[in-house]
Order: C-alpha cells, then structure tokens, then sequence
C-alpha cells in the first residue's frame, strides 16, 4: 500500500521534474533547467524558510495548549473524560473548510472580536484584527490542529503506570517535581508524536493561507499549488515539492538522531 500510494508518486514526481513542459512535446524533452531557476529564486527559498518557521510555530504553540488538555483528562476528568474527550473531538468532524471560514468571520471588520472590542472601547470603528496576517495563520491552524495534538499526548499519559507517582511521591518529590522527573520524560512520545502530526502537513498548507493569510500570510504551499493550477507548470511545481519533502526529512533524521542520543523511544508514541 505504502509503494503504491506513496514511493511510485514520488518517484513520477520526481521524473516530472526534469520534463522542460507540462504538456505536448516539451513533456518528451528533459532538461535540469527548472532546477537551476529554482536554485537562483532567493525567493522560493525565504518563502520555505518562512514557511518552516510557521509550521514550526504552530506545532509548538499546538502542543503547549494541548498538553494541559491532555494532562487534566488523563488525571483529573475522572468520570467526565469521555463526555469531555467527546466535546474535544465534536469540531473535528465538521469541515476543515467551514472551521476556518468561522476564524475568518471571526477576525474580519465585522466579526467576534471586532464587535467586542469595540463594546469595551478599544476600538472606535469596525476594522479586521490579524486578518490577512500569518498570525491568522497560526491561529487558524493552531485551532484545528489541537485536538489532533491532544490526543496522542493524552493516549500517552493514559497508559502511565500510576506506581511511578506514587513511588515518586513516596520518595519526597513534590507534584512539580514528580511531574518534571517522570510524567513529562514519559509522555514525550506522545509529545513528539503530536508535533509532527501538525508539523508536516502544516509546512505544506496552502488552503488556510488562501482565506486568512492574505498576501502576507502566503506559505510555501500555496506557490506549489499556483505552479500546478495557475501557471500549469507541473515541472517546477513538483521540484518544489520534492525541495519540500527533503526538508522535512532532513529535519526528521535530525530529530531521530538527538532522539536516540537522548535515548527517547519514540516507538512508544
């Protein structure tokens, strides 16, 4: 399965990639040409540092207000988890598309938060707030991601073996301490898990910038998906994919290798 959805597109998006055009002879012709344009674009390649610090940005924010959420549903929801589990999910199962359609009539002149601060006198007249701003961006992304992040974090905490905090307790550590020295070292997995739940798929995102993000909020995504769409320039478009895919892995073996010299089992996530 993996091979067949996965490998064989890669590997024709990468034959694509040398092809001078999208359609008629030129798909016959090969040439490195696309990969001298893009290696001379500085600003394809800001744009993919712009975007890697964005998704970055998000997974991280993503994953410090999940893991609170995780954390009081591991421990404390008692009889309350599944109804809480259950509201925690309820805004996953309606559209992606509508969810962030809602953050931009939030943020927009006439919007939630438009209207509210203009009832307590912060704003005198109705203006967009952090719309058409990566900042929209994250926000946007940081909402839908969260519970996405909060359940492998919470899975995690879940099968920890209670006896560690007991026995933590019994030998003098406070609750801070206790959960510095083992809830937290024993829930990276899930932690590491969820960051790249959201990291991978946001470094590619170019549906979210497109209706909140604005010219300023444009990611890398969104030139890939103008290359295939706009200007039908399949070769470049799937360069710049395959420069997209690299990156990511490159930033995964380097995680992997401070993982194992920290000795992390990420298996266990």
């Amino acid at each position: 399965m993996l091979l067949v959805c996965f490998v064989l597109p890669m590997v024709n998006m990468g034959l694509v990639s040398f092809r001078q055009g999208s359609f008629g002879a030129e798909r016959n012709i090969w040439t490195l040409e696309h990969y001298r344009a893009f290696a001379a674009n500085a600003d394809f390649h800001r744009l993919l540092l712009h975007s890697t610090w964005i998704a970055l940005l998000t997974a991280v924010v993503t994953v410090l207000l999940a893991y609170p959420v995780a954390y009081y549903l591991a421990f404390h929801a008692g009889r309350r988890r599944t109804t809480l589990l259950m509201l925690l999910l309820v805004p996953a199962w309606t559209s992606f598309l509508l969810r962030i359609l809602a953050w931009k009539l939030i943020l927009g002149s006439e919007g939630l938060l438009s209207v509210a601060l203009q009832a307590l006198g912060v704003l005198h007249e109705p203006r967009p707030l952090l719309l058409y701003t990566s900042t929209a961006v994250v926000v946007a992304l940081v909402y839908s991601w969260l519970p996405f992040v909060a359940m492998p974090i919470y899975s995690t905490l879940d099968r920890l073996d209670q006896r560690l905090l007991e026995a933590a307790s019994d030998l003098g550590c406070t609750p801070s301490k206790a959960f510095l020295r083992v809830t937290l070292p024993l829930s990276i997995p899930g932690v590491v898990s969820g960051f790249f739940y959201v990291f991978i798929p946001t470094l590619g995102e170019w549906v979210t910038p497109a209706l909140v993000g604005g010219v300023d909020g444009v990611m890398y995504g969104n030139i890939i998906q103008d290359q295939f769409g706009r200007a039908l320039n399949w070769p470049m478009g799937s360069l710049m994919s395959l420069v997209m895919l690299v990156a990511v892995l490159l930033l995964l073996g380097v995680f992997a290798w401070v993982a194992r010299a920290l000795h992390i089992d990420l298996g266990a996530a």
